[in-house]
């Protein structure tokens, strides 16, 4: 067959994407993608710092950030994102604001970041209690409960895994363990959805398995940047039923305060082996229950029993290394 019959590919449209040195998953970006939309994705530069608040603040520094974006011209983008959670609301949501308006000056389009998509989906799907998992430290998780709270959005509950490096390499039995410690009722009520938080945590396939359990919206970092992002340029994200990019699958999740949240369904996962902090208050380190700390199998401070081999500690430091 002659090829040249078919007059070469259609015509592409392209997002800019400014990934953190780290970042792992440029294929999960890509399975939001439509066809007629390419991503053209450039990375910060190295720094030797582990995941923390430092390793956030160093690599959105609005030079580096405009630096990365002025890489991306050539290509023409309609639109620049930045792909990093963490990166993008350490600062707080004025924080964030002055990130995106400096991608926008360097690149002379609409640019978006990872948190600043949360806050937009949060809003379609009129989110006020949230649950939150995260692959961070205490100080991180606290810092992104914080940002959230900025925009009138109350944390419900967390789980978090104390991890500074390759966190890529945390599996999908782990997330939907941790999602479902999140996600438990308690004093504070019920979530009205869940947050898988870090564009370098593996979501996209656990994302409508964890909605048709919990029965409540799941978002995670990866999805929210690309709805975000293609929203910029007047398309969709495709992807398997899941609320925020399909509004169909909205009216099975109970969204709106208030809403229960059934028990586990049969054959769920099987928990995780890993340190998961249930729901609860986020406490300052050094201050954490001793109940939770170290202990394997314990019962945490909200009462809610913790599976076998999973340690609750949030200590920075023990955790470091854990892959």
């Amino acid at each position: 067959m002659d090829v040249s019959l078919f007059g070469g590919p259609g015509p592409q449209r392209g997002v800019g994407v400014v990934a953190p040195f780290d970042f792992a998953l440029d294929r999960e970006l890509w399975r939001w993608t439509p066809d007629d939309v390419s991503l053209h994705v450039t990375r910060t530069p190295y720094v030797p710092v582990e995941v923390s608040l430092d390793l956030a603040r160093v690599i959105s520094e609005h030079e580096t950030l405009q630096n990365a974006v002025s890489t991306l011209t050539e290509v023409t983008p309609e639109a620049v994102v930045y792909a990093c959670t963490s990166g993008s609301f350490v600062g707080g949501v004025m924080g964030e604001h002055a990130m995106c308006e400096a991608m926008s000056r360097a690149g002379s389009v609409p640019a978006v970041t990872t948190s600043g998509a949360l806050l937009e989906a949060l809003v379609e799907l009129d989110v006020r209690r949230l649950a939150l998992v995260t692959p961070y430290t205490v100080s991180v998780t606290r810092a992104l409960e914080e940002y959230v709270a900025q925009a009138g959005v109350t944390v419900t509950g967390r789980a978090y895994m104390g991890l500074t490096r390759q966190i890529w390499k945390v599996t999908y039995r782990e997330v939907a363990d941790m999602a479902r410690r999140a996600a438990v009722r308690g004093r504070l009520g019920a979530a009205d959805a869940l947050f898988l938080s870090c564009t370098n945590l593996p979501t996209y396939d656990v994302i409508p398995q964890l909605e048709a359990e919990l029965r409540i919206p799941v978002i995670s970092a990866n999805q929210v940047t690309m709805w975000a992002a293609l929203r910029r340029l007047g398309t969709r994200a495709v992807g398997p039923y899941q609320a925020l990019i399909d509004t169909s699958a909205r009216s099975g999740t109970g969204t709106g305060a208030g809403s229960a949240l059934p028990g586990p369904v049969a054959g769920a996962a099987v928990p995780a082996t890993g340190p998961v902090v249930p729901t609860g208050s986020v406490r300052p380190e050094g201050q954490e229950p001793p109940e939770v700390r170290g202990v394997h199998g314990a019962v945490d401070a909200q009462g809610v029993p913790g599976a076998q081999g999973v340690s609750g500690t949030p200590d920075e430091k023990q955790q470091e290394g854990w892959t």
